[in-house]
């Protein structure tokens, strides 16, 4: 019953009393097969996603030890518990690299695992997923789990043309089955694809991952179709600490999502904010 009552507390700060979950993923360091140069300044990148809206950052037990100053009283911590192997290949090894009581001692409100199906290491991600799924159960902490295409490193078109939409109805299943509180899934291509990932979850809060670098009003186009098609949030990493204006983006995204204004008007907003921002500079 404390595990449970636990779980429940943290979860509302991860999903908002509105039912929304704006996520900042700033964990790359631990998946990217190349450094990705802004994540060098960790702190401010922190700074700017939390003033743009985000109320959850995904981040490494390394790296939260210098980025916890920029948090606020109310942004919550989703600790990364993976890290990929042979990142530059087509279909990384996932790797274990924390656990749940570390997320504990950390303050964390979430853990999160990235979950690849298919090839030679399918059997021990599933098991993998599993423990980490009994070990949350256990001891009141939220599981993010990523149903994802293997690697994020190429556009989402054409991994779901190499693996198909299959695949990640499957994952979506699988993480729901064996524990997940929140699943985050990639784009399948339109709307009504993603609302089948969402029934797929039965339930449980479903986040867009923003995936591979996108034009910005396309990032919003599809923020505002998955929230139609029922989600509840997103999880962007390189679409917002690879911007030219981080705290900018991450506030439209916040707009197209809590106040759910359209893509187009949060386009419009975000520009007037870039163009105003160059002109004072």
């Amino acid at each position: 019953m404390t595990a449970q009552v636990g779980k429940t507390m943290r979860l509302k700060r991860v999903v908002d009393p509105v039912g929304v979950s704006v996520i900042c993923a700033l964990d790359h360091g631990m998946t990217s097969p190349t450094f990705l140069d802004p994540l060098a300044d960790i702190a401010t990148r922190t700074a700017e996603a939390v003033a743009g809206g985000a109320n959850v950052v995904m981040m490494s037990k390394g790296m939260i030890r210098v980025a916890a100053p920029a948090f606020s009283p109310t942004t919550s911590l989703a600790l990364l518990l993976s890290a990929s192997a042979g990142p530059d290949g087509g279909r990384p090894e996932v790797v274990q690299i924390a656990d749940v009581e570390e997320a504990l001692r950390l303050g964390a409100d979430a853990v999160v695992l990235f979950t690849a199906l298919g090839g030679d290491t399918e059997a021990s991600m599933i098991r993998t997923l599993a423990g980490v799924g009994r070990e949350c159960a256990a001891l009141g902490m939220p599981l993010i789990a990523e149903a994802e295409f293997p690697t994020t490193y190429a556009s989402v078109e054409e991994l779901a043309h190499q693996y198909g939409f299959e695949y990640l109805r499957r994952n979506v299943r699988l993480c729901a089955e064996l524990g997940a509180d929140v699943v985050k899934t990639n784009w399948p291509g339109d709307a009504q694809s993603f609302a089948r990932l969402v029934e797929a979850a039965d339930g449980l809060p479903v986040v867009l991952a923003g995936g591979s670098r996108l034009e910005d009003h396309e990032l919003l186009r599809r923020m505002e179709e998955a929230m139609a098609a029922g989600a509840v949030g997103c999880s962007v990493g390189r679409n917002i600490f690879m911007h030219e204006a981080p705290e900018a983006v991450t506030r439209a995204l916040s707009r197209v999502i809590r106040e759910r204004t359209s893509a187009d008007a949060a386009y419009k907003a975000l520009v007037e904010e870039l163009h105003d921002t160059r002109e004072a500079s």
